[in-house]
């Protein structure tokens, strides 16, 4: 994903002055802040136990941060507060795509329309590539908060990790009668990256601690009007 992102920054006119890779997992909070000399914007996609003190480092140097990595947020409270404490600003998500925040949106709606109709059965179903670590996933996770919220019941989610599969997510509505499903599936990353740099590009000049699905709205509005 880093790789990914550098070039799509890259092929959009956007300058990538620095890059960290794992030969940096053992810097400092300090070491990094000096590193961030003269940035305007970080992306984060690492791993989950980097997120906390690549926070605080560019919260420390003053420099916006894009977290794209998931699985860290038992550690969000921290993070919020190291960030506050800095006046600084951070803008995560559990997913980036744009597609993705849509889904959101029609699975709201659908739930909505399921929700005073007790013959379905809600469930949610997620698949990707052996190599990623947490099941399930941080949009799977997020899909069955919307879902369950807006249902007002519960919807199971089950997950598989197999081969190279880039990310499919699969809300379905069952009943004795028929079944109904709405699926999103990526079919690279790239929508991933895309994303990340709209955020980029918005969380700039920013203060504070947001996550990307509650202001997409807002990024949209704001990039449209540029």
């Amino acid at each position: 994903m880093g790789r990914l992102v550098a070039d799509l920054a890259k092929g959009r006119d956007y300058e990538v002055v620095r890059t960290f890779d794992i030969d940096d997992a053992d810097r400092t909070v300090a070491d990094l802040v000096e590193a961030l000399h003269g940035v305007d914007v970080a992306i984060d996609f690492s791993v989950a136990a980097a997120v906390p003190k690549d926070s605080e480092a560019c919260a420390r140097a003053g420099v916006p941060l894009v977290v794209g990595t998931t699985g860290w947020q038992s550690q969000l409270d921290a993070v919020r507060r190291v960030v506050t404490e800095h006046d600084g600003a951070l803008i995560y998500g559990a997913n980036f795509s744009v597609g993705v925040q849509v889904f959101y949106r029609v699975a709201a709606r659908a739930a909505e329309l399921f929700r005073d109709l007790d013959s379905y059965d809600a469930f949610i179903e997620e698949a990707h590539h052996k190599r990623k670590r947490d099941a399930p996933s941080g949009t799977a996770l997020q899909l069955h908060e919307i879902v369950t919220g807006k249902l007002g019941r519960e919807a199971p989610v089950s997950s598989t990790r197999s081969g190279y599969i880039p990310g499919t997510h699969r809300l379905g509505f069952d009943s004795a009668a028929d079944q109904i499903t709405l699926t999103h599936t990526a079919r690279s990353r790239e929508g991933f990256a895309a994303g990340a740099l709209l955020a980029a590009h918005w969380i700039v000049g920013r203060k504070g601690v947001f996550e990307f699905s509650e202001v997409f709205d807002e990024i949209v509005t704001t990039l449209a009007n540029v």
